[in-house]
């Protein structure tokens, strides 16, 4: 039986982060608790806004979800019930770390929504 996943990563098509979970993953991904979206960017290597969910929290890097993770978990289970995912943005970022992770998929193992954490551009 399949699991359904408790995150999607949506990336930059080519970016660092999108080579890095190319090449050495992360074990979120290989266990199914995290399904990755690559897709396209602009000219500039940027994502577009998303045309679905709602934005709850945006952070600067990667590093900035380990830090906050009490503000990671408070604004996803505050969000209430809906149908739209709850998007997580990342600023910038080179890598992805699974510590990094950690306060995102605890928060959407718990939420009624599907949660998905948007990284824009390249750090």
């Amino acid at each position: 039986m399949a699991v359904d996943p408790k995150l999607v990563i949506q990336v930059p098509r080519g970016s660092a982060v999108d080579r890095q979970l190319s090449e050495q993953g992360l074990p979120s991904v290989a266990d199914g608790e995290v399904v990755v979206e690559v897709l396209p960017a602009d000219a500039e290597g940027v994502l577009e806004p998303p045309a679905a969910g709602q934005i709850v929290l945006s952070v600067p890097s990667p590093e900035a979800l380990a830090r906050e993770a009490d503000e990671v978990r408070r604004v996803i289970g505050q969000a209430g019930t809906g149908v739209e995912p709850l998007v997580i943005v990342v600023e910038a970022a080179e890598e992805l770390r699974e510590d990094e992770l950690a306060a995102v998929l605890d928060a959407a193992g718990h939420a009624s929504r599907a949660v998905i954490l948007r990284v824009f551009r390249d750090a």
